[in-house]
């Protein structure tokens, strides 16, 4: 795949991305976008139809879903997985895996923890340790996956095993290490304060106004393809909607106790909110991520165009237990505590399924920052809203995996459809 086929992949990823010169209307954009969906390229349209169905369903279950102290522990629950997934999807864009990710954050936020308990370092100062440790981590596993050549799963489950020895190390048998750091506990169970919020969420929607705007006049200078103004004005109103509305939504007091008054968005999303911007900008509007979407998609095409294939490839698993080593601390800011057994378990499973889930493939070459941001969502309204119902767990497993299967269902569908449309 050549950077001009890379570059038109990645558009043809963007919802209702059209040529000019055939859609002018957004009419005609919405019928275009129809016959995409038609031809197999559905994006993340499955997953947010499916949020939509989970939140109607649970609202009607349960009086408590839709309450502002519910929808702020759903955000809560949702951001250690958002994070992990987030990492992923650089991998998973590579057609490859990474099952240690999950305890390779476990074992940096033991690292962080334990660097402000007997060290005394500064939260920062831990926090950075903790990245680093996850950026070598992550440096081993590309170094033997693309330079030695042993499967990604291989050297990952073997890292899985290895780095629970590591965190056991560290923290001993039975033991926990408590997270008491203001600044690192507060992710999670503090709120940034109401007015601050509101001016964040306005400097969102009038930033994204104003770089979707610019891009268009851009794009239509250039006379290059575009989408209709009215699409634009559209997805504008459409972000405006959700930002505004969540942080009205959060900044009302949703204590119980009105002695104590707990309002504002909690940390944890700005925090992810960065994170998907900051990711989104690097995959979509970068040479970087125009290579990682060429290698995923391609990647013997990838290296006949000059592209260093395994520089990439050991990029995108620094990068994915990188952002494993924020979710780790974010998991721990929400336990209030590292032991031996964080990080293991379901958490890398259920990142793994949030990044398919939001429309990633595990094919390689198609998918995007949000999409992990979506499944993460689905994967913490699953449990929240069974929890909230007093379901037995096995119900929540259940129920999970019926949704992973059904989206790896459809993406395996949607790529036979794409390739039988001559789209992919």
């Amino acid at each position: 795949m050549t950077s001009t086929e890379t570059s038109s992949s990645s558009l043809a990823e963007t919802d209702f991305a059209v040529d000019s010169r055939q859609v002018a209307t957004v009419g005609q954009a919405f019928t275009a976008y129809g016959n995409r969906i038609r031809g197999g390229d559905m994006g993340a349209l499955p997953a947010v139809l499916g949020l939509i169905v989970l939140f109607v369903v649970f609202s009607l279950a349960s009086s408590s879903f839709l309450t502002a102290l519910n929808m702020a522990n759903l955000i809560t629950q949702a951001g250690a997985i958002c994070v992990l997934a987030m990492g992923l999807v650089p991998v998973l864009l590579m057609g490859d895996i990474d099952l240690s990710a999950g305890v390779a954050g476990a074992v940096a936020a033991a690292i962080a923890a334990l660097a402000i308990r007997d060290q005394g370092l500064p939260w920062y100062v831990a926090v950075l340790a903790a990245v680093v440790a996850g950026m070598v981590i992550g440096l081993a596993i590309g170094l033997l996956v693309a330079k030695v050549g042993i499967p990604s799963f291989v050297v990952t489950l073997a890292f899985f095993l290895a780095l629970q020895g590591v965190t056991l190390r560290l923290i001993g048998q039975g033991g926990s290490v408590r997270v008491d750091d203001p600044v690192i506990r507060g992710l999670t169970i503090t709120n940034v304060p109401v007015l601050a919020g509101w001016v964040v969420a306005v400097v969102i929607v009038v930033g994204f106004a104003a770089l979707t705007l610019l891009r268009y006049r851009s794009q239509v200078a250039r006379d290059l393809q575009h989408q209709p103004l009215g699409v634009i004005a559209l997805k504008i109103a459409g972000m405006a909607v959700i930002v505004l509305g969540v942080t009205a939504v959060l900044s009302v007091n949703r204590s119980r106790n009105p002695n104590f008054p707990i309002e504002g968005v909690p940390y944890v999303l700005p925090l992810v909110a960065l994170l998907l911007i900051f990711w989104t900008f690097v995959l979509t509007r970068t040479r970087y991520g125009r290579h990682v979407y060429a290698v995923g998609g391609n990647r013997e095409a990838a290296r006949r165009a000059g592209i260093n294939v395994d520089r990439i490839r050991i990029s995108v698993f620094v990068i994915g237990s990188s952002m494993a080593a924020i979710s780790g601390i974010i998991a721990a800011s929400n336990a209030g505590s590292v032991s031996p057994s964080s990080g293991a378990g379901n958490t890398l499973l259920y990142a793994v399924g949030a990044a398919v889930i939001g429309g990633t493939s595990l094919f390689g070459g198609k998918g995007q920052a949000r999409d992990a941001v979506i499944g993460g969502v689905v994967i913490a309204t699953i449990a929240n809203g069974l929890g909230l119902l007093n379901q037995a767990s096995y119900i929540n497993f259940l129920v999970t995996g019926a949704v992973l299967l059904l989206a790896a269902g459809v993406d395996a569908v949607s790529r036979r459809r794409r390739s039988a449309s001559g789209l992919g």
